[in-house]
């Protein structure tokens, strides 16, 4: 199939296609022409890289990945990234987290005037809600 009908059945853009190509995650046959080609294979391919760049990671990690994905192996130096991968998600976690509560107790101070003082910092108020909840 032609990179706009792979864009379409994978429900991306042509333009995410030729990246996933620079990037070495995605390979095309070329015609005679120069034009792209892909097996019908690719569709599933272009969905797992979608969800390894949900998953947070980048085309460098998921070009390494890839491969250990065909071959249902992964190394131990790779597990190690992939460990490494998630605890700096779970950090960016805990700190979305945070900031959550803070603009949640600045929603409350905004709907809420004069009920508390007002904190001296958004970070004393939610350790402060917290301590009281």
């Amino acid at each position: 199939m032609r990179i706009g009908e792979l864009a379409n059945k994978a429900g991306v853009s042509t333009r995410a296609l030729r990246y996933y190509e620079e990037q070495g995650l995605l390979q095309p046959q070329r015609t005679t022409s120069g034009q792209r080609v892909y097996s019908e294979s690719a569709v599933d391919r272009v969905g797992i890289i979608q969800q390894l760049y949900t998953a947070g990671l980048g085309s460098r990690l998921i070009a390494v990945l890839l491969p250990a994905i065909d071959a249902r192996h992964v190394d131990p130096e790779l597990l190690q990234r992939l460990l490494d991968e998630r605890s700096r998600i779970k950090g960016k976690v805990a700190e979305l987290q945070d900031a959550g509560r803070r603009l949640d107790m600045l929603i409350n101070l905004a709907t809420h005037p004069g009920i508390d003082s007002c904190p001296t910092s958004l970070d004393h108020a939610v350790t402060r809600e917290s301590a009281s909840a």
